[in-house]
């Protein structure tokens, strides 16, 4: 009998990959190169299965193509805003990702960019390299404290939750946060957490705001100018959610105003290309999406995807099953 085809859109901890040719007819993306629309249509239309990342697009366009065999996306992440779910719903398209191994690595990269931002980190980093630095002096690079100062999140889900244990207890901040329940008990008991009554309350009385909400169309440009100018003269903005939650126009004309002390991202629109107005600003940390990009983190996920793989080729339910 023969083995289900797989499509690989980039590559993978060799460990997993090393299972998926064990186990599966599967075709891997050994350059790791971007791929294009036509092919991940030939993919769809020549594999029982194809796996794609959070930076791979499959609007409705590449889904309606005809003849298609694939009856699976197996994500290779935790967001899927980058797959047209209205279309893989009415298609009975399924589409699993890879929650809960991600958590802890990415609420670090969130407490990194913070730490960074506001002890403009990355900024002294370039002093440095650039050999510009000319010794120690009691007013050179003044930064924020971050020891009991105020955390605000929107969003309070599990990587939010994560940042917040990290900043509470290791840092002694203050949590405050927005969601629109109740967090549960225990949590908010260990965390000592407020929640505030809406997005406008966390941005007026954060010292650092940090972004843990979900991309697509109702959490679009979120963050936008409105939301910025609620903002404290001396605070910092996190995002290691999605790039499209922060309005990039509105986030660059806060920063070079200085209407904000500066900001910290991991995520942007439209990337890998990333908005040359943040090149240009001191007052921003960047990072290339690292969140989860750690070997044990990296390993975990493509183990979650074999594990919905298999469960999908033997019948049975999908662990972590989206629609």
């Amino acid at each position: 009998m023969s083995k289900p085809k797989v499509f690989i859109t980039r590559k993978w901890p060799s460990s997993v990959e090393e299972k998926l040719k064990a186990r599966y007819d599967v075709t891997l993306n050994v350059d790791d190169r971007p791929l294009t629309a036509d092919e991940f249509k030939h993919a769809l239309q020549n594999y029982d299965a194809v796996c794609p990342t959070v930076c791979d697009s499959f609007p409705a366009d590449v889904l309606n193509v005809e003849n298609k065999r694939c009856k699976i996306l197996a994500n290779f992440g935790v967001g899927y805003n980058h797959i047209d779910i209205e279309t893989a719903n009415a298609q009975n398209l399924i589409i699993t990702n890879t929650p809960g191994v991600l958590t802890e690595s990415t609420a670090d990269i969130a407490m990194t960019l913070l730490l960074m931002s506001a002890r403009r980190g990355a900024e002294g980093d370039r002093l440095v390299r650039a050999q510009q630095w000319q010794g120690w002096c009691p007013t050179h690079m003044m930064s924020s404290d971050v020891t009991g100062a105020t955390l605000g999140l929107i969003g309070f889900g599990r990587i939010a939750q994560a940042m917040a244990r990290k900043a509470h207890h290791g840092f002694g901040m203050k949590i405050i946060y927005f969601k629109p329940s109740p967090a549960d008990k225990s949590v908010i008991d260990d965390l000592q957490a407020t929640r505030c009554d809406s997005i406008e309350q966390v941005m007026q009385s954060a010292d650092f705001v940090s972004l843990h909400c979900p991309g697509g169309e109702s959490t679009h440009h979120l963050i936008n100018q409105q939301m910025l100018d609620l903002m404290k003269p001396t605070a910092h903005l996190i995002n290691t959610a999605r790039g499209d939650v922060v309005d990039t126009e509105a986030l660059i004309n806060t920063l070079k105003s200085k209407a904000i002390m500066g900001a910290g991202l991991d995520v942007y629109e439209g990337e890998p290309n990333v908005n040359k107005g943040l090149l240009d600003l001191e007052n921003v940390s960047l990072l290339p999406h690292l969140g989860s990009a750690t070997i044990a983190t990296r390993t975990a996920m493509g183990e979650k995807v074999l594990n919905n793989l298999d469960a999908y080729f033997k019948d049975q339910p999908l662990p972590d099953r989206v629609i």
